[in-house]
């Protein structure tokens, strides 16, 4: 089947009606020729209110010139396409011998046998480039050029967001670091005297260290699993709100092991880290200074 935009064809949809009498055709009457078949998408089949079975009526323009009557065979879900997300996806799927016949122009009469684009599907997709440039040689007047985004030209908008996503990432690590580094050191004064006290008794600043360490893990670790949970749990709740936003099936937000176990790698050794840099400060002072003596 081939997709037809709403940009290409004006949509005058025609719900079939009863007939007043019904019953078989005389002999020598000629059958009528059913009409062809043609596939709506979801959002176009509810605005129209038009179910699978109706007849539907398809032109060219809006006034309805060349138009042809079609049958819903049935309604389908377009593809999630992220560069197309806020538009509406009001098209139509028609098999091509039927394209023709409708686009066709009366004055052109190579327009039945005319092609204004053709896409290639190749083995090899690393060959892309080599592909485009034989193809140019051959035919100076042809546009030559690949759908698929690269990164390395610089036409590919999804790596400009990863990237866009990387900075966020970084800025956001950053702040929330300092954040638990200042929570850290402010913990870690109050617990002066109980450190001076530690240090009085004789226990050594190695074991305090490793105490200091430990809870710094059990704090990163914590954080990170909350976070994970929170994200996983919010993700649906994304999804929902501006999947009915928009009209799409598109999964705008989801959470993979890959990106869980990340989180957790970054946030454990960063509040280890954390823990440690806000009780060597109280490590390095003497005990009298710790109490308060």
């Amino acid at each position: 089947m081939t997709r037809v935009h709403r940009a290409l064809l004006s949509v005058v949809f025609a719900i079939p009606v009863t007939m007043a009498a019904s019953g078989a055709p005389a002999p020598s009457e000629k059958q009528p020729t059913a009409p062809p078949e043609v596939l709506l998408s979801r959002q176009l089949a509810q605005q129209a209110h038009v179910a699978a079975g109706d007849l539907v009526t398809l032109a060219v323009d809006p006034q309805g010139s060349r138009a042809a009557t079609f049958r819903v065979a049935g309604i389908y879900e377009p593809m999630p396409d992220p560069r197309r997300f806020s538009a509406r996806r009001l098209e139509a799927r028609l098999h091509l011998p039927d394209l023709l016949r409708l686009s066709q122009d009366p004055a052109d009469p190579l327009s039945l046998e005319s092609a204004g684009a053709i896409n290639l599907a190749l083995v090899d997709p690393q060959s892309a480039r080599k592909v485009s440039e034989w193809i140019a040689s051959r035919d100076p007047t042809l546009i030559v050029q690949s759908t698929t985004p690269s990164s390395a030209n610089g036409r590919d908008p999804f790596a400009v967001l990863d990237r866009f996503h990387w900075a966020i990432s970084i800025v956001t690590v950053a702040g929330s670091t300092a954040f638990l580094l200042a929570l850290m050191v402010m913990r870690a004064e109050e617990r002066r005297e109980t450190v001076g006290i530690l240090r009085l008794i004789g226990v050594p600043r190695q074991s305090i260290l490793i105490e200091v360490l430990v809870e710094g893990l059990m704090i990163g670790l914590a954080g990170a699993i909350f976070g994970v949970l929170v994200a996983v749990s919010g993700q649906s709740l994304v999804n929902r709100f501006f999947q009915w936003r928009y009209d799409t099936t598109l999964v705008f937000v989801r959470v993979t092991p890959a990106i869980a176990w990340q989180s957790v790698a970054f946030a454990v050794p960063l509040g280890v880290l954390a823990g440690l840099v806000a009780s060597w400060t109280l490590l390095r002072r003497d005990v009298v200074s710790l109490i308060g003596r």
